[in-house]
């Protein structure tokens, strides 16, 4: 489905009771709504579940590639604004976490529940920022697929290499479909983000932090510092997972997932 926001149509997919508790998820980089279909599959009907692609990624519009995480908090209340959502527990992997947390940050009073998976709160670094310097250079010289092939070799651990080639297979054509200049303006989104680090302390409502085991770009040290940070937090680390742990070891996260919920009957 469609929906014709202000400045952008952006692509997303809603199952459940029409009258359930929203839960939105916000995808990674550089993937798409898709990555989410075994947690949509696994929901009870009570839950609202909302998915939908970034701007520059997936089906939705890319505009001139000029991003910023702002932008993209801002296309999130505007698509709750869209399917008349007051109030939303946010469900965020890796990019999705930052702009989840931005967005709490932001207008708190809009989120109900907070579910941060491979995510970190800091800003990038200037090594960071200068990886994707070089991976913007990379996309524009070398093309997406030279893009594709090295980023999926550090996001996966070597249980899902050996035993789930189909996973590693469709997150690289999710890759592949992507528009090279989406691409870029997220990295750029991505370089420019703010700190959120002091929000962690602040978080009041219920929150679930999962992490992978092998994760190397959002480690489970890191997130257990966040974990420490949030009080009243929950936090797991996901074995057999780096850092698509919502595909990788997606039976062990669903429950997880589900439990938070049922837990926090006051948010559901």
């Amino acid at each position: 489905m469609i929906a014709q926001l202000r400045s952008l149509r952006i692509y997303y997919n809603e199952q459940g009771s029409a009258k359930g508790t929203p839960l939105i998820f916000i995808h990674g980089f550089p993937f798409s709504s898709e990555m989410w279909k075994p947690q949509l599959n696994a929901l009870p009907e009570s839950i609202r579940a909302i998915t939908y692609d970034i701007r520059g990624l997936g089906k939705s519009d890319v505009l001139d590639g000029q991003f910023t995480i702002e932008f993209f908090v801002d296309d999130l209340f505007e698509l709750m604004d869209y399917l008349h959502i007051e109030q939303a527990i946010l469900c965020g992997l890796s990019m999705g976490g930052y702009i989840a947390q931005r967005a709490l940050q932001r207008n708190p009073d809009r989120i109900s529940g907070l579910i941060l998976c491979n995510t970190k709160s800091e800003a990038d670094s200037n090594e960071a920022k200068i990886n994707r310097a070089n991976k913007i250079k990379q996309v524009k010289e070398q093309g997406v697929k030279v893009f594709a092939q090295e980023f999926i070799q550090g996001i996966f651990s070597p249980t899902t290499h050996q035993s789930n080639p189909e996973i590693i297979a469709a997150i690289e054509r999710i890759i592949l479909n992507s528009s090279p200049l989406g691409l870029c303006g997220c990295q750029l989104a991505l370089a420019s983000r703010t700190d959120t680090t002091e929000l962690l302390p602040k978080i009041s409502i219920p929150t679930l932090l999962i992490a992978g085991y092998h994760d190397t770009l959002a480690s489970p040290k890191l997130m257990e510092s966040m974990h420490q940070a949030i009080r009243d937090s929950e936090f797991h680390i996901l074995p057999d997972s780096a850092h698509m742990s919502n595909l990788e070891n997606s039976e062990l996260f669903n429950t997880i997932l589900i439990q938070f919920l049922r837990k926090n009957r006051n948010i559901v």
